[in-house]
């Protein structure tokens, strides 16, 4: 069954974007980018590719991408309808208007459903890219998270999950120290019993 993974960009005190959406505010560490974009060079979008030095690279992790209305959106407002072009891509939200590409999905059903079928399908993983909504409806599907922790402290804005308190326990199976002061940190869904 293909897994789950909650990759994503955090502040020090746990928010993924500003109060608005912004992002901009995260560092841009190179030892960071060169080492996830080695990893995980299916997470850099599309457009992004060439500059990134991944424009041929093969997926190795994950082969959809699952996200909110505001991940989707900033792509959107640049005029790109397909940020992800080499993933298949679902978009949840109950007031976007479908788009007009055909390889982005806009999905305003349950999400838990969706995800279910997906783990269910053959192939590489599932990466959940945002949002803080989301993340929390899908808590019970996530199998890893991610974090690339940022050494800043954003104060307010979008929380990793922004939901009901329900504790799930997690355990940290990779973590790196980079030279910049970033840390990206594995978690794996603790087994029950």
């Amino acid at each position: 069954m293909r897994k789950l993974t909650y990759y994503v960009a955090a502040s020090i005190d746990g928010f993924i974007a500003g109060p608005d959406g912004q992002y901009e505010f995260f560092p841009m560490e190179p030892d960071v980018m060169a080492a996830m974009n080695e990893a995980r060079p299916e997470t850099v979008p599309t457009h992004l590719r060439q500059a990134a030095g991944v424009a041929d690279a093969p997926n190795r992790e994950f082969d959809t991408v699952v996200m909110g209305r505001g991940t989707y959106q900033p792509a959107l407002a640049q005029g790109i309808t397909s940020p992800y072009a080499h993933l298949t891509q679902y978009v949840f939200s109950r007031t976007l208007d479908p788009v007009s590409d055909p390889a982005v999905h806009i999905v305003a059903d349950d999400p838990v459903e969706l995800v279910r079928r997906l783990k269910a399908r053959p192939g590489l993983g599932i990466w959940l890219c945002g949002g803080g909504k989301l993340a929390a409806q899908l808590m019970p599907e996530i199998d890893e998270i991610v974090v690339k922790r940022y050494r800043v402290v954003a104060g307010a804005g979008i929380p990793m999950f922004d939901g009901p308190f329900a504790p799930v326990p997690f355990v940290v199976t990779q973590s790196r120290t980079f030279d910049s002061g970033a840390v990206v940190t594995t978690y794996a869904r603790a087994s029950a019993g």
